[in-house]
Parts: C-alpha cells; sequence; structure tokens
C-alpha cells in the first residue's frame, strides 16, 4: 500500500481502514484511511493532481487526439465537450507532462549518442517565427528535452515584421544554452554529440560537454513529403532527429506549415509538446531498457 495523506505522520505504517467512497466524476470506490497519529482521514486521491476534476476520463483520449494531428477545436466536437474544457484541460496535462518527462528523463544516463537540431514555426503569423530547439538519442529515439525561443523573422518577411511588430529579439541561442545546461546535469559528460552545421552549435556543446564528441554534418536538401526535416540524400547522419521533427510536424496541429491552426501563445505551444514529448516517449518509440 502506497496511499499518503496531506501530513508527514500519514503513512501506511500509522493508518488504518476508514471505508470508502464513491467519487461522482467517474463511479470509481476510492478507499479512505484513518491517520492514528495526528487523527485526520485521507484517501487515495487525496494528493493526486486529478484531485477535484470532474472529466478526468477524458484526459488520456485527449492527450492521444492532441498527438496524433487533431486541433483542440476538433478534440472538443470528438469529446462532445465545451472547446473551454480542452482549452483548460491543455493547461493542466501540459503541467503533468512536464512533470512526468523531467522524472522518466531520469532513466536515459546511459544514452551515449544523442542529435540536436531546431524546428522553427510561428506565433500568430509568420511574420513572428519561433525557434524550438530539441536534442534526441540517435538510437532509443527519445526525446530528452525541447527549449522554445523567439527569432526574428528573415529573407522578405524581415523588412515587413520590423515595420509592423518592431524589432524581434533572437533568444535561440539561450533556448540552446538552457537545453544543453539541462541535458549537462543528467548525460555522461563523454557521449558523443551530432549536429547539423548552425554557427553557434559548437560553442553551446563544448562549454556544457568540453569532454564530449562533437561532430556538425552539411545540412541536405529537404524533401517535400517532410516538409523539410527529412532529406533527399539516400544517407543522413542526422536522420533521428530529422526524423523526430517530422513526426512532430505531422502530428502536431499546430506545427504544420501550411494551416490556420497556428500557435496564439507561446506557453500554451510549450504545454502541446511537452504532451507530445510524453506520448512519443512512451507509445511512439521503442521501450527502453533503463
Amino acid at each position: 500500500m502506497k496511499v499518503r495523506g496531506g501530513n508527514e505522520c500519514c503513512i501506511p505504517l500509522n493508518a488504518r481502514s476508514n471505508g470508502s467512497y464513491k467519487r461522482s466524476s467517474d463511479g470509481q470506490n476510492v478507499k479512505r484511511y484513518f491517520c492514528k497519529v495526528c487523527k485526520t482521514t485521507y484517501s487515495a486521491a487525496t494528493l493526486s493532481p486529478l484531485k477535484w476534476q470532474k472529466k478526468r476520463h477524458l484526459n488520456h483520449p485527449l492527450m492521444e487526439l492532441l498527438s496524433y494531428n487533431v486541433s483542440l477545436s476538433s478534440a472538443a466536437k470528438i469529446l462532445r465537450v465545451n472547446p473551454k474544457t480542452v482549452a483548460k484541460k491543455l493547461v493542466f496535462l501540459g503541467s503533468v507532462c512536464r512533470h512526468m518527462n523531467q522524472n522518466e528523463i531520469k532513466n536515459y544516463s546511459k544514452i551515449n549518442v544523442i542529435q540536436i537540431d531546431e524546428l522553427q514555426t510561428i506565433e500568430h503569423t509568420k511574420l513572428k517565427p519561433l525557434a524550438v530547439a530539441i536534442a534526441v538519442a540517435k538510437k532509443e529515439r527519445k526525446i530528452l528535452g525541447f527549449q522554445v525561443s523567439s527569432m526574428p523573422a528573415t529573407g522578405h518577411l524581415a523588412k515587413l515584421s520590423r515595420k509592423k511588430y518592431g524589432y524581434r529579439p533572437d533568444h535561440r541561442l539561450e533556448g540552446m544554452t538552457q537545453l544543453m545546461d539541462d541535458l549537462a546535469q543528467l548525460l555522461n559528460p563523454n557521449i558523443s554529440i551530432l549536429s547539423d552545421k548552425c554557427p553557434f552549435y559548437k560553442g553551446v556543446v563544448k562549454k556544457h560537454f568540453p569532454l564530449a564528441s562533437y561532430a556538425q554534418y552539411l545540412g541536405k536538401k529537404g524533401c517535400v513529403f517532410g516538409q523539410g526535416e527529412l532529406k533527399s540524400a539516400k544517407y543522413d547522419p542526422i536522420f533521428t532527429i530529422n526524423h523526430t521533427l517530422a513526426m512532430m510536424r505531422a502530428n502536431i496541429s499546430r506545427l504544420i506549415r501550411k494551416t490556420w491552426n497556428t500557435t496564439k501563445k507561446v506557453s500554451r505551444l510549450i504545454d502541446h509538446i511537452s504532451i507530445y514529448v510524453w506520448m512519443h516517449n512512451t507509445q511512439k518509440t521503442p521501450l527502453f531498457a533503463a
């Protein structure tokens, strides 16, 4: 019995059974316990993050829909709930998945080869681009972490972006630095790291992994079906990261390039990607032998 109450003394050793109650949200019988030390009662759901939720049975179906190219409005229609319910659950599930991802990555300490790259998307308009820095384990195909950063528009949109929204700072270096800092606390310092020839990657990698073996490869021409991530060359030395980014574009509705389903708030993009990372690592990739 692993049930624990709200107080430090509310442990199985000090508890005795105290009946049960039927939970109105899903009809399940939940056992109650009595602490013989502090004389309080608690249940198996006292410390659960799902406490007070009325539609908890929709959490996992919604996570699956959001990880298989279904938009928020379409998910609301499929689940027959108000779109506001889906919007609120996106925030809640994003928070829960971020916590689970942080706990899960502790099992990946034996990984010895990773690949890093960035995926570009937009915030409401193409004049406000975003960069998503991502690290993936080469053999295990697990997403180890990500960071979302703002960046200025480039090409023919740069002048129009500055005219309409003013100067937009480039935080890609800070985002990749934060990602490498998080990974440096968990992974072996002697790992191998692969990436494309982005000019600022080398300095960030050498700063956080000075003992790592680092190699950069010239990017190839992208395939149409991969929307730029998958390469047309027969052999791609950083295939794992490019394939993972292509999967994200195919399965996260707001990341598809040609779509009206765009991100309005960066925080919601982070929530959506956090949900996908959990589903990707637990359902879309092979089991990992820790």
